[in-house]
């Protein structure tokens, strides 16, 4: 089977060969992810990444399974993207200090007319963040990419005090909720995993 990750994301990548997946391809979808204020989290994530699957699947061939996510972080009723600089960073940071928000994450997995979309949520703590630890953190540069200003599996971690989840939703993609999905597309992770052993073996 021909799976299309559609996503530059390399978190995404990486998170896909740790599931047994070590044979895709990736399509990066050209879509606008400005987010629509008008529609809730999950709503929002599912929307985002059911359009990205469907803006590659226009561009592949029929049979090609395409997976796509989108995540973004929530507090309250706040949806933090991606910072446009330095000084959004800071402000998305102070703003999560010491508070638990939410990571939604919405999958599609596409095949042809068969599309099934999902979301997970997960609910991370930060502890109190001086203003200074903020500045050193900004200065790392990883903030600049990612959804809230900060990744978990980077100095990001650094930053949590603990979380309720699904520990790789927050990195953007929830592998388990994932491995549910493609095995209704006849995709076994497991095996996938087994055979690329096999083969690394020879």
């Amino acid at each position: 089977m021909h799976i299309i990750l559609a996503s530059n994301s390399p978190r995404r990548r990486e998170l896909l060969e740790n599931m047994g997946l070590s044979h895709f391809d990736v399509v990066a979808p050209d879509i606008s992810e400005s987010p629509d204020g008008s529609l809730a989290p999950a709503q929002l994530v599912s929307s985002l990444s059911a359009r990205k699957a469907a803006a590659v699947a226009a561009r592949v061939a029929p049979d090609r399974l395409i997976i796509a996510a989108d995540t973004v972080v929530v507090l309250e009723d706040t949806v933090l993207g991606k910072p446009g600089g330095g000084a959004e960073a800071a402000c998305m940071l102070a703003a999560l200090s010491g508070r638990r928000h939410e990571v939604y994450t919405g999958v599609t997995v596409r095949q042809g007319g068969i599309i099934l979309t999902e979301h997970e949520v997960t609910a991370v703590d930060f502890r109190v963040l001086a203003a200074d630890e903020i500045q050193d953190y900004i200065a790392t540069g990883e903030p600049m990419d990612k959804a809230g200003a900060y990744g978990i599996q980077g100095y990001g971690s650094l930053l949590v005090e603990g979380i309720t989840g699904d520990y790789f939703n927050v990195m953007g993609l929830p592998v388990n909720r994932l491995r549910a999905m493609l095995a209704l597309f006849g995709v076994n992770c497991l095996k996938l995993a087994s055979v690329s052993m096999k083969e690394k073996a020879f």
